[in-house]
Formats: structure tokens, sequence, C-alpha cells
């Protein structure tokens, strides 16, 4: 690696970042500089700045990328009904290229050699930042101090606080929670602590953005979900930016107990991870999104597109967002979504979501042809005998020849 003068640092202001600033100024000695996102996390990000300040921080960054998150990030990949390993919502997942974008957007504008990152040597941040960065900006260098140094502990951080006078909230003796927790407007993740043990229960103390559904509003919350081209624009008639309306979808979601998920997932490096998460907006608008392609989709569309999910899924938690293959699966999603406008009533009730009814100028639901009462000949159903029977002939061709299936 070549001399570093200049390196642009993810800073969140907690102690594994404020850490990396003054080992970065030492180690390399380069000048840092901290770019703070704020993708609605619902913590104050300002007070970053006097944090970067005092470590001698000198070119400081605090952007609200609220807006570019959903609109940019978060309702492409629910224009696909994207899960991973059938239950993930992909909450940290979808954040990590937007923090990837930004950085390199920072190392371009203020002249900086590296980028650097506080994830550990274990997860799958590192991977999706990492990856991130190399397809915006091939020469880019990455430092990861915790693929570096030799601090293996919260005890050793703090000693090098200590030792190198770092203010750090956390060393006055404030109450930390035991669990390693990302938040931003699709979600908040939980991980460590007692969640170690994958047979032990998450305390309900736990959970921040959900009530529990046993203690959750007894008679159920009717909303209008309305979308446009896939994407969800108004509820109950009242248009929102992306921001605004995934806010209030997490409100909703969360006062009725919805959105808590208890997952064991496969890491992209190789081990096994027990998370907990709370996403109330996204499993809304999982359901609704759902709902509305039924009746808006044609059937062998809505198919393919459940075929190539998985793989786009995939593709997001293992890092690559900013790839040719993704955005080719992300162009046909988008193809697809042209057609996909209407409403979506839902019912949420003590954890549950269920779109209760849907309707669209597009549909291609055909009362007529569905109807369990006279049709008026709007269908023949002698067709459907030798449609049964062109079917079946592959399949009484190997009879006749004695090949048995029991």
């Amino acid at each position: 690696m070549s001399k570093i003068d200049k390196v642009v640092l993810a800073y969140s202001g907690g102690l594994d970042t404020s850490v990396i600033v003054r080992w970065l100024q030492e180690t390399y000695g380069c000048e840092v500089v901290t770019f703070t996102a704020d993708i609605g996390q619902g913590e104050e990000v300002e007070p970053a700045r006097a944090k970067a300040e005092a470590l001698g921080v000198k070119e400081i960054y605090i952007d609200d990328l609220r807006e570019e998150y959903v609109r940019d990030f978060v309702f492409p990949m629910f224009r696909a009904n994207t899960i991973y390993e059938g239950e993930y919502l992909l909450g940290t997942s979808i954040a990590r290229p937007l923090i990837a974008k930004r950085l390199i957007e920072i190392a371009n504008e203020t002249g900086a050699d590296a980028i650097s990152h506080g994830a550990t040597g274990k997860g799958n941040d590192q991977v999706r930042f990492e990856l991130g960065a190399y397809a915006l900006k091939p020469g880019i260098q990455v430092i990861a101090p915790w693929r570096e140094w030799d601090l293996g502990s919260r005890e050793s951080l703090m000693n090098y606080c200590a030792q190198h006078k770092i203010p750090v909230d956390f060393s006055s003796g404030k109450k930390k929670s035991p669990y390693s927790m990302d938040a931003n407007l699709l979600h908040i993740s939980y991980e460590g602590g007692s969640l170690e043990d994958p047979w032990a229960e998450a305390e309900e103390e736990m959970w921040r953005w959900s009530v529990s559904p046993e203690v959750a509003p007894d008679q159920p919350t009717y909303i209008t979900l309305t979308f446009e081209k896939g994407d969800p624009v108004a509820i109950d008639g009242e248009r929102m930016s992306p921001a605004t309306l995934l806010e209030k979808l997490n409100k909703l979601g969360g006062a009725n107990g919805i959105g808590r998920l208890d997952i064991v997932e496969n890491r992209y490096v190789g081990m096994k991870s027990r998370g907990c998460y709370e996403t109330p907006g996204g499993t809304i608008l999982l359901k609704a999104h759902r709902a509305i392609e039924s009746i808006t989709l044609d059937r062998e569309v809505a198919h393919m597109k459940d075929e190539l999910m998985p793989r786009y899924a995939k593709l997001i938690y293992n890092g690559y967002w900013w790839s040719p293959e993704r955005e080719m699966l992300q162009a046909a999603i988008d193809e697809s979504q042209q057609v996909v406008n209407g409403e979506v009533r839902l019912k949420l009730y003590k954890g549950s979501v269920s779109a209760v009814g849907r309707r669209s100028a597009d549909s291609l639901f055909d009362e007529r042809i569905a109807t369990f009462e006279e049709d008026a000949g709007a269908y023949d159903q002698k067709d459907a005998e030798g449609f049964i029977k062109l079917n079946a002939l592959r399949l009484r061709i190997a009879a006749g020849k004695g090949r048995k299936l029991l």
C-alpha cells in the first residue's frame, strides 16, 4: 500500500470509530475526513461533529441521505419483493451501497487516497463497503482497522481512549445496550449479547420500535396504500415523500406489533449468525406490493420475478449492489412495474398484516370470467377438456409404455 495522506472514514461518533480516527492519525500519519450519514437511525447525528472536532478533524461531512436512501435503494429493492433466506428484509444490507457511494464521492471531492470503515473482519459489512468502493473507484485504497490492529475487545478500546484522551460518551459510565445495533429508516437490528445463544429467547425489553403483539390494540387499524409504477406514494390518499411514507408505516406497524423477526442467517463470510430485526414499515410494504402485483402483473411475469428474486436478494446481501448483474436484474424488474399501479387496503392487527382489498385501473382480474355465477358466455368451460388432454399427453404416453410412477 502506498503512502496515505488523507482518508475518508465512515464515522458514527461512537466508541469504535472514535478510536479509529486517532488510530488512523497515528498509524498512517494521515489527515482524516469524517463522514456521518443520516439514514433515519433515529438518533441525532450532529453531535458527531463536535466529537470529530475534538479529535482534530478539519473536514467533517454530515449528510441527510434519508430521501435518497428510501427512493433510490429501499424502493427499488421492494419492487422485487426482496427477502433473503425466506425471511430477512435486508435492512442493513441495502444501506451499505449508499454509504459506499458517498464515501467515494467525498474521497473524490477532498482528494483522499483511501477510505476506512469500522466493520469487523467477521461480518458482511466489510464486504459490502469494499465491493461497492472498488466498483465505483477501482484504484481506491481501503483501510479496515479491525483487520489490522490488536484491539480485540471493548476493554482494549476503552483503554486506548484513556491513554489517548479520546472523549467517548460511554467512558463516563453511561449504561450501554448489551446488543450490537444498527438502525436506519427500514429497520433496526440486534446482535450479540444473549442472542449469541440461538436457544435463548430475546428479551422483551430489547425491542425498541414495536410493541409486543400481545399488548397491541384490540381493534385493527385499516390503511390504504397507493402505488405508482411499483412504488408507494400515498397513505390513505395523502401523498408523501419516500422517507416520510416509510417513517409513517414504521409508526403504524410498530404500534400494532408488526415486523419483529428472529433468525439465524448465513453470512457471506461463511458463518451462521443469529440476529433479531424490527422492520414494521417494510413488512407492511412487502405485503401491499405483492397484493397490488397480484391483480396487475401477468402470470408468467409474476412467476419469473419470484424465480429471480432469491438471486437478487443474494446479490444485495453479499454486497453486489454496484454490479452489472444487479443492474441487469433491476432493469427487468423495473420494466415489470410500469403497470403496478393502484390501491391496496390493509388490516394491521396484533403482529399481522393482511391485504383485504386491492383495485387498479391496470387490473387483469376479469370478474366476468372469474365469477362462479352466470358468465354470459365470457368463458367456454368446454375449452378446458382439450387443455387438460394436451397437458396430459406426455404422461399418458409414458404410462402406456409401462413407466410406473408408483
